[in-house]
């Protein structure tokens, strides 16, 4: 036990509940606490100060920390985007903190303004940095401390885009990140070959890390509304996450009006808030399905628990979807999933039912199926649940200390055996 040490590490991320708009920062949550858990000595960076309730780890925010005077060393990293900070007079006239206001790109380079003093003031080993709004943060922390970088890619940009037409600005910037970190990591196969493929990257330089899950039942008191359709005898087919073209909608939509024709006492939530959120509303308004549409707009915590709680099933016909935590976090309390083959989360999990996005024939099929026939359902709740419980955090942030160890000759030394880092020993820190 005396011959691997654990990593100090410098983690840059974006959002971090309950401020969070997605997996994004579920995944920034449930990776640092198992990580601090395991031992690991971690300073996880926010770009502007928020409430945070977790004690686990030391939280630094940037607006606290930031040099305006390095603006010219990290300027190359924008090309395409404005050059200016933002006005410190506009903010003041709005009443808003400097990296809340300005546009989001402005945001981004405010905060790798302030990436070289925390990289200075605080001890670390080795950098990490979540998705591409951090990576510029992380690439000056590099330049700064020498320390190596490892970039977590959670979605690319042409996973947001759901397809080839991306905004060329923001995939110069993941690719920026991706040739200058010393390892990438991935959240599926799937999300590993396009950053090989359509980036370019070297195959040896991408690691495979799936997300996990928190293993917790919501005990929350159902709406209202929902109890009411289900004392009816109603069934209900949930859509939770972002209403972007990336998740899907649409196709829900059109899934939603096939059932429909078979099962008329059916009831479809949605759950979440997006761009498309609108056209969403106007798609079912136009097919007449007002009546059995429920928009709640964007739940989280206890409250988005509870209405997995009672769904019948949960629909992800995701177009492109780099893994996907919500469908485990479903599994959990007992509901049946329907997830698009196209998604990462699909190469975790087997007790759930597969199809691809745009078989529309397909998922209303086998949504049906789960409603009509009780052995089936109990049989994708019993197992599902089961099954997501070796789908954990613990077992990620073990693959993360091994990557860690190996980017630095001083780590290499010390291979850090799978679950070594949780046997509560104490180990000395780089």
């Amino acid at each position: 036990m005396s011959n691997f040490r654990l990593p100090s590490v410098l983690m840059f991320g974006w959002e971090f509940p309950p401020f969070n708009s997605g997996g994004l920062g579920v995944a920034c949550e449930g990776l640092s606490k198992a990580l601090s858990s395991g031992g690991v000595d971690l300073t996880f960076v926010l770009p502007f100060k928020i409430p945070i309730s977790a004690s686990w780890c030391k939280f630094i925010f940037a607006d606290e920390s930031a040099d305006l005077m390095n603006e010219k060393q990290i300027r190359s990293l924008f090309s395409g985007y404005q050059s200016h900070i933002i006005n410190s007079s506009e903010t003041q006239k709005y009443g808003l903190p400097k990296f809340i206001s300005g546009d989001l790109m402005q945001r981004v380079k405010a905060y790798s303004l302030a990436a070289k003093n925390i990289a200075k003031k605080n001890k670390h080993s080795v950098i990490h940095a979540h998705d591409w709004l951090t990576y510029p943060a992380g690439i000056v922390a590099k330049e700064t401390s020498g320390k190596p970088l490892v970039v977590h890619i959670h979605a690319t940009e042409f996973d947001r885009s759901g397809s080839d037409n991306v905004n060329r600005d923001i995939f110069n910037i993941e690719l920026e990140g991706f040739r200058r970190a010393d390892a990438v990591v991935a959240v599926s196969n799937r999300t590993r070959e396009k950053v090989i493929q359509k980036y370019g990257i070297a195959p040896n330089k991408v690691k495979v890390i799936h997300n996990g899950v928190d293993f917790q039942k919501s005990n929350g008191c159902i709406p209202k509304t929902l109890d009411e359709i289900k004392s009816n005898g109603g069934r209900i087919v949930l859509f939770a996450g972002r209403i972007t073209l990336q998740k899907g909608p649409d196709y829900f939509v059109a899934m939603a009006e096939k059932v429909l024709r078979y099962e008329p006492n059916t009831f479809f939530v949605v759950s979440g808030s997006g761009d498309m959120e609108g056209d969403m509303i106007r798609m079912v308004a136009n097919r007449g399905l007002s009546s059995k549409f429920i928009f709640c707009g964007f739940l989280r915590g206890e409250e988005l628990a509870t209405i997995f709680k009672v769904a019948d099933i949960y629909v992800m016909p995701s177009v492109s979807e780099p893994f996907g935590i919500l469908p485990l976090e479903v599994m959990i309390s007992d509901t049946p999933v329907l997830i698009s083959k196209e998604s990462g989360v699909s190469e975790v999990v087997n007790c759930v039912l597969k199809s691809n996005f745009w078989d529309i024939d397909d998922m209303a099929d086998k949504v049906l199926s789960v409603l009509h026939h009780k052995k089936l359902q109990n049989h994708l709740s019993v197992n599902g649940r089961e099954e997501v419980k070796a789908i954990h955090w613990k077992k990620a942030a073990e693959s993360l200390i091994s990557v860690y160890n190996s980017l630095d000759n001083a780590f290499s030394l010390f291979l850090f055996p799978s679950s070594s880092a949780f046997a509560g020993a104490q180990v000395p820190r780089l």
